[in-house]
């Protein structure tokens, strides 16, 4: 989408129009007429959107003067936490971010570096994030360029290089392969490394971890970024090991208390679980441990039993809170116990029935502070509920 930064946006009758709207129906304000020369009102309904969606995914930028682009380039960008979060073991001389887009990863994690560059090949969204970074009091240098372009004609060397490839082709389909990507990462991949000795990849959560490592080499750590337990990115680093401890896996699930669970991709091969039956407590790893597979090595590493070999949930005698996940003090109960109009949150695993399919058969409603869980271990079906 080609588009240019309309400076009469930034007018100050224009500004307080727009903040008098922030909680009006778009579309219902799209089928006004403008009431400012030089400015549509899809233009208006571009930046009331644009304060909406900052008000939750990017709130550092709720200030005077920023502007914000289409809303696929919204809903693209990163979230403030995601990139606050990638940012935090940044630092160096040298950053570039290959693939600007709305600059959110850029901003954060080139926060510790003396020499920044931007690369993107829209010229009106590189226009946008130019103006914004400039009302923020940040420094780069921009460059629309296409990546290809770009990566054949340059000559220097970075500390980090950072790229988010386009996950969506000219119809706006999904695509999640790596040659599907835009750029292609496969072919680019040489030249990546001749740049620069550290890389970051943001990709698709649904990407195959396996596939992943077998067809990028050099890969050093891949983090798996979920927010409240909803898996939002994976990212891939690679370049030169400090150590030799092979590949590692971090699982992160932020704006959670939840702690990071960090583990070697190599030893869940050969880590084993030990089973056992529903004991107190029944621990529920978060999505982006199960995202990451860690089915073994996490049972291992926090010395707890697996109820089976296809139920990722485990249990102890012992409350441990240093889980990443969900921690419920249960108890085995018979069907006959649930009764009819109670409320609870149902979660169903390993079992042949749907949380729909439960809600019906035994007339509950879903909600309120407790939990029935439907689930397997070795002996058979079983039913838990939260103390």
């Amino acid at each position: 989408m080609k588009y240019h930064l309309n400076s009469a946006i930034l007018n100050t009758e224009v500004q307080q129009y727009i903040h008098a709207n922030l909680n009006s129906d778009l579309h219902a304000l799209l089928l006004k007429k403008s009431p400012f020369e030089g400015v549509s009102m899809q233009e208006i309904a571009q930046q009331v959107k644009g304060r909406k969606v900052a008000q939750k995914k990017f709130p550092f930028l709720l200030k005077e003067g920023i502007v914000f682009p289409p809303g696929l380039n919204l809903e693209q960008a990163s979230s403030e936490s995601t990139a606050m979060w990638k940012a935090q073991e940044l630092e160096g001389k040298t950053f570039a971010d290959l693939t600007s887009g709305f600059g959110i990863d850029a901003y954060f994690l080139s926060e510790k570096f003396e020499e920044v560059v931007l690369i993107e090949q829209n010229p009106g969204l590189l226009e946008i994030v130019q103006h914004n970074w400039e009302t923020l009091g940040r420094k780069a240098r921009f460059i629309n360029r296409n990546l290809q372009d770009f990566i054949s004609e340059n000559h220097s060397r970075f500390d980090v290089v950072y790229l988010d490839p386009a996950r969506r082709d000219d119809a706006l389909h999904k695509k999640f392969l790596l040659e599907d990507l835009s750029p292609n990462l496969l072919e680019i991949w040489k030249d990546l490394s001749a740049i620069s000795n550290q890389i970051m990849v943001k990709l698709s959560p649904l990407i195959d971890i396996s596939y992943l490592i077998s067809v990028i080499p050099g890969i050093t750590e891949i983090d798996i970024i979920a927010v409240r337990n909803d898996v939002k990115e994976l990212i891939l680093k690679a370049g030169k090991a400090s150590e030799a401890n092979g590949l590692r896996i971090r699982c992160v699930n932020l704006e959670t208390h939840e702690p990071e669970f960090l583990f070697n991709y190599d030893a869940e091969k050969t880590a084993s679980a030990a089973y056992s039956n529903v004991q107190n407590f029944l621990y529920i790893p978060n999505n982006a441990v199960l995202k990451a597979g860690a089915f073994q090595t996490l049972a291992a590493a926090f010395n707890l039993q697996k109820l089976h070999p296809n139920t990722h949930f485990y249990t102890s005698d012992e409350k441990l809170t240093t889980f990443p996940g969900r921690i419920l003090e249960v108890e085995a109960i018979e069907a006959r116990e649930i009764r009819s109009g109670e409320k609870f949150n149902i979660i169903s695993k390993n079992h042949p029935l749907t949380p729909d399919q439960i809600r019906k058969k035994y007339k509950i409603s879903d909600g309120g502070n407790r939990y029935l869980i439907f689930t397997q271990t070795q002996s058979g079906k079983i039913i838990l509920k939260s103390k």
